[in-house]
């Protein structure tokens, strides 16, 4: 139990989430703007613009470099393994969504009787560098101001 409240109340990981739902929430909002629709299946979705996950990241490395200093070992830990998943949010998974989207027109266009797909693959996985960027400057913001 008293591992529980010790994560609980980690501010470098309670300002890490907190980035991490104020880009959801944007995702959210962003939608909303553009298609007059509610989406709220963007609240825990990949893909989209800023990147939660780039928020998360930075959120993390930036609060931990406001604790422990921007000289700190573990501020160069939690920047590289930040810069490893926004490349990884950039690269490889947005090309894994641009395959999907390949792979299900393919399936819309041999659609038949005998064949049975079950379900269609998700495209929304990835991030375009401008979206990588944004979420990597919310999650600064979110922990220099809440640091």
């Amino acid at each position: 139990m008293r591992q529980l409240t010790a994560i609980l109340q980690n501010n470098v990981l309670g300002i890490a989430t907190l980035a991490w739902f104020v880009a959801q929430i944007l995702k959210v909002i962003f939608v909303l703007l553009q298609s007059k629709k509610f989406d709220f299946s963007r609240l825990v979705g990949s893909g989209g613009m800023p990147s939660s996950h780039s928020a998360f990241v930075t959120g993390l490395a930036f609060a931990v470099g406001e604790r422990s200093g921007y000289h700190s070992p573990l501020f160069a830990v939690c920047a590289v393994l930040g810069l490893i998943v926004m490349y990884d949010a950039a690269g490889v998974r947005r090309a894994a969504g641009k395959q999907a989207a390949v792979l299900n027109k393919i399936i819309d266009e041999i659609q038949h009787e005998n064949l049975d797909f079950e379900e269609r693959l998700k495209e929304l996985l990835g991030h375009t560098p401008i979206e990588v960027v944004a979420g990597a400057i919310l999650g600064i913001m979110v922990a220099i101001i809440n640091s």
